[in-house]
């Protein structure tokens, strides 16, 4: 399977700096958009999921983000 890169549409401005996820056989593929040749991380989905519950604990209501 080919990935199929996607950005958040908040990242689509001139200059941004972002992630970009895609759908692997073996989970979740993430990399960062301005440094394509230094490869991806793959996550299984529970990790990633555990990822994005720990992002928006994080930056809440009231976390000043």
């Amino acid at each position: 399977m080919t990935p199929n890169w996607r950005k958040s549409t908040y990242s689509l401005g001139e200059n941004s700096d972002c992630v970009e996820l895609a759908r692997l056989n073996a989970g979740l593929g993430v990399r960062d958009s301005k440094a394509l040749e230094d490869g991806h991380l793959t996550l299984s989905r529970d990790t990633f999921a555990d990822l994005l519950a720990g992002v928006k604990r994080e930056n809440g209501p009231g976390s000043g983000a």
